[in-house]
């Protein structure tokens, strides 16, 4: 059998061209034995839905990133601080520099994947202009510290200077996993020592208004073996929620997650983005300190927080003021925030808790986000973005400056850029890293997570190799089928996840007839030998969808799914002089498959003529007219792919 135990460091790569332990070269890692994700190495995609936006993602996104940031001078920002040059004007905003750091986090993970020397390359100059950058006892930021800047650390609230440098611990976590020790992480490694310095129990008592720095601390010990960042993020989680920061100007404290410990908090809330950052800290604090407390808090977190204050694409955050959570239920489709850096934090949340407790649903959260949520952000050609993601689009997006920063809250338009740019970065780094969540090892069994076709090559706890072919058309179709490609001559097991959605699914295992398999898991245990093989099939039947009778915002209303994508209904697909406030569907019909989308019954139901005044009568006004209509629904990750559109997911019904 071939040992993978080992990812020799790609040729064109920088450093010493030491072999990496494949099984480390993931975003997450666990410092106890039991379960873990797969590393980088050891799931390969073949062609497919996220194997496709991987190939986008490298051939046009990185250098999309890149240039925005070069032109509007990001990158400049590091090279006054190296040439002393601070004394002017500095462009973007006070987080910028956390921009460069994701999309060296996303070079990372895809030098590793694939390897490129253009790549290696690029990554390299751009990590010498950080590098020089570097304040002499490790300090590093653009906008605070130098001449004409406001002091180091005046400005925890807004300033962001522990959230620049969580990011790029994260960045350096990517390359020493995939590519050993070299000279970003020497960097990163000198921020650590120097936050770790000032910030030490015995000495500066503060916190960043921006969460981030608790996961890269959490993360860069395990990558490191340095117990003193582990600690160090402990503290900053403990310090949270005691009124440290100054309140914002119509901002409560809880807006930064200071208004409630952590281990007392029982739901999220406030800015999405920091409570689910600060929650996967919490969770790598509490795995590798035992703290059972602190994992039961985030636990408690994420049901309330998913029952009652997540959309049906797996979007947080229905507030555009903070951009936050808002109260239970609190889910209007069109006033709908679920900013797409939201969508990648709760990934990662969610896949700390899996590796944390084994749980499905876990699972089941992330593939609704990942189809929903990060893959509706870019556009096809990986060249633009959304930011927010609503889930009723009542005006057409205007179109946006294609060669300007748009504003970062408008729907309806991919935008190119925007003055807050967080979201194409975080993207970036999550589609490069993304097999690396689709299967997970625990002593001698191998679990699928997430269907792609690839190949997987695992290597057990137990010793050896256990290595499948998967073959799918998922999501577009629901059959999966693993081929055993090595096996160790043991009995091991394989796991295939069973969505919550997947009422009705079958399996076929090696010697067994088809039987049916209720959602969770489904199993195939043995002596698995090569050229046995598994078939999973999940029923992708278009399905209606209800919400909770709580939702004021969509109550009377229905939406349809199909898999795991939620599907919707856009302008474009309407007859001419049919406007989709007009549109109603009758859920007596079933909908029928179309193409990856689906056909539902409805009609068109025009009102009565307007009349002045007030928008409401004494009784129900009567339609003057009503005639019956298909209504072709698309995926809603596609959606303002043709042309601005209206759009709505949850259509009203008869």
């Amino acid at each position: 059998m071939t040992d993978h135990a080992t990812l020799t460091t790609p040729p064109a790569a920088g450093t010493a061209g030491a072999a990496v332990d494949a099984r480390r070269a993931c975003p997450v890692v666990p410092p106890t034995p039991g379960r873990r994700g797969l590393g980088i190495g050891e799931v390969r995609l073949a062609d497919g839905f996220w194997a496709k936006l991987q190939e986008t993602n490298a051939r046009a996104t990185f250098e999309h990133c890149l240039t925005w940031m070069e032109r509007l001078g990001w990158l400049a920002n590091f090279d006054a601080v190296a040439g002393g040059t601070t004394d002017r004007e500095r462009p973007g905003w006070q987080f910028s520099d956390s921009e460069v750091y994701k999309l060296l986090e996303a070079m990372a993970w895809e030098l590793g994947r694939a390897g490129d020397p253009g790549l290696e390359a690029t990554y390299e100059r751009l990590v010498e202009r950080v590098a020089a950058a570097q304040d002499a006892d490790g300090y590093l930021n653009t906008c605070f510290g130098h001449a004409g800047q406001a002091a180091r650390w005046s400005d925890l609230e807004r300033g962001h200077e522990l959230y620049c440098a969580g990011h790029l611990l994260q960045a350096a976590v990517a390359r020493v996993r995939t590519a050993g020790e070299d000279r970003l992480v020497e960097v990163a490694r000198r921020v650590a020592d120097q936050v770790c310095d000032e910030f030490r129990a015995d000495g500066r008592q503060g916190i960043c208004g921006h969460p981030e720095i608790e996961v890269g601390l959490a993360e860069l010990g395990r990558a490191l073996g340095e117990p003193r960042y582990t600690e160090q993020a402990r503290l900053f989680v403990e310090r949270r929620g005691h009124g440290t920061l100054t309140p914002i100007p119509l901002l409560s404290p809880a807006y930064f997650q200071d208004d409630v410990p952590v281990r007392e908090a029982d739901v999220w809330r406030g800015h999405a983005v920091r409570a689910l950052y600060l929650a996967a800290g919490a969770v790598d604090v509490a795995v590798d300190t035992d703290d059972a407390g602190l994992l039961d808090a985030v636990t408690r977190q994420w049901e309330r927080s998913v029952e009652r204050r997540t959309y049906l694409t797996g979007g947080m955050g229905s507030r555009h003021q903070d951009e936050g959570f808002g109260d239970d239920w609190e889910l209007p489709s069109d006033r709908a925030y679920c900013e797409t850096c939201a969508g990648v934090a709760s990934g990662m949340v969610s896949w700390r808790l899996y590796l944390a407790t084994g749980d499905v649903r876990y699972a089941d959260l992330m593939e609704r986000t990942f189809y929903n949520v990060v893959a509706t952000s870019p556009r096809s050609d990986g060249r633009a973005f959304f930011y927010a993601n609503p889930l009723h689009q009542r005006v057409a997006g205007q179109d946006v400056e294609p060669d300007a920063e748009n504003p970062r809250a408008e729907g309806g338009v991919r935008a190119p850029w925007f003055d807050v740019s967080c979201c194409p970065t975080n993207v970036a780094r999550t589609l490069a890293s993304w097999h690396t969540y689709a299967a997970s090892v625990e002593g001698d069994e191998l679990t699928l997570l997430q269907y792609a076709a690839g190949e997987v090559r695992a290597t057990l706890d137990g010793g050896g190799e256990l290595a499948v072919r998967v073959d799918t058309r998922y999501p577009d179709d629901g059959v999966v089928r693993v081929e055993v490609l090595d096996a160790p001559g043991r009995e091991v097991a394989l796991r295939l996840r069973v969505p919550a959605w997947a009422h009705g699914a079958t399996l076929v295992a090696p010697g067994q007839d088809v039987r049916p398999v209720a959602p969770g898991w489904a199993e195939a245990r043995g002596a698995l030998a090569p050229g046995d093989v598994v078939v999973l099939d999940l029923p992708t039947a278009p399905r209606l969808t209800w919400p909770d009778p709580r939702v004021d915002a969509v109550r009377g209303c229905v939406a349809v799914e199909r898999g795991p994508l939620v599907l919707c209904l856009e302008s474009t697909d309407l007859p001419d002089g049919v406007a989709l406030e007009d549109v109603r569907v009758d859920p007596a019909v079933a909908p029928r498959p179309e193409e990856d989308g689906a056909v539902v019954r409805g009609s068109v139901v025009r009102p009565r003529a307007g009349r002045p005044g007030l928008p409401y009568s004494g009784a129900p006004e009567p339609a003057v007219a009503r005639e019956e209509i298909d209504l072709p629904l698309v995926p809603y990750h596609r959606w303002a792919e043709r042309e601005p559109s209206t759009m709505r997911v949850f259509l009203p019904t008869l």
